[in-house]
């Protein structure tokens, strides 16, 4: 079962994702790339309002390069790594800039970087063995979609004073969610990565002896 599961990833990896760079998915996922900054300068200063209008439009890019890569075939391997990176750069912001600004504590920012660390590690060993990047796991994005509505829910607290009594509490309650699922997925992950690793040992001898050594 196991070995059926992780070949057929990298069957999926091999088969139908392709190498091409210019894409509409992938032009999407740049757009979001460049409205980062903009995002965090705008939190920085205050400006709310304004930081989640560029965040409605950064979703709304990210559901559409989605729906375009899967019906149009136009999933790539840039755009497997592109769209994850513009996610946790947003992310990243917001919890920067909350975090400047005092309204977030800095040990959320820090476990959430350790979790994304984690998959940079993870990432090197499946570099090192000839594997593109694992597809991203339905718990990764679960715990990406809690944080993307815990950071705009903190966010409406500070920027309409009235709606702090609510929006701090649901936002606290995404915000611990979204942790729990991003490293429950970068758990899968991991043993993703030691399945795909121990398959390759078993079907090349040869590897396993020198990775001994």
């Amino acid at each position: 079962m196991v070995r059926s599961l992780d070949s057929s990833i990298v069957e999926q990896q091999a088969g139908e994702v392709s190498s091409r760079i210019l894409t509409v998915p992938n032009v999407l996922s740049f757009i979001r790339l460049a409205l980062v900054p903009v995002f965090l300068v705008l939190i920085i200063a205050g400006k709310d309002g304004l930081a989640l209008l560029v965040l409605v439009v950064s979703s709304v890019s990210d559901y559409l390069d989605g729906v375009i890569a899967r019906r149009f075939r136009q999933i790539s391997r840039l755009g497997q790594l592109l769209d994850p990176a513009a996610d946790r750069a947003f992310i990243f912001a917001a919890l920067i800039g909350l975090a400047v600004r005092g309204v977030i504590p800095w040990w959320l920012f820090a476990v959430i970087v350790a979790r994304d660390l984690l998959l940079v590690v993870l990432g090197v060993v499946l570099a090192n063995h000839g594997y593109g990047p694992l597809p991203v796991h339905h718990l990764g994005k679960a715990g990406t979609l809690c944080l993307f509505y815990a950071l705009p829910i903190l966010m409406i607290g500070q920027a309409f004073p009235d709606a702090t009594a609510i929006a701090n509490p649901v936002g606290w309650a995404f915000a611990l969610w979204g942790v729990f699922l991003y490293w429950w997925g970068g758990v899968i992950y991991a043993t993703q990565t030691v399945r795909m690793v121990r398959i390759l040992r078993d079907e090349d001898p040869s590897l396993s002896t020198t990775l001994e050594r």
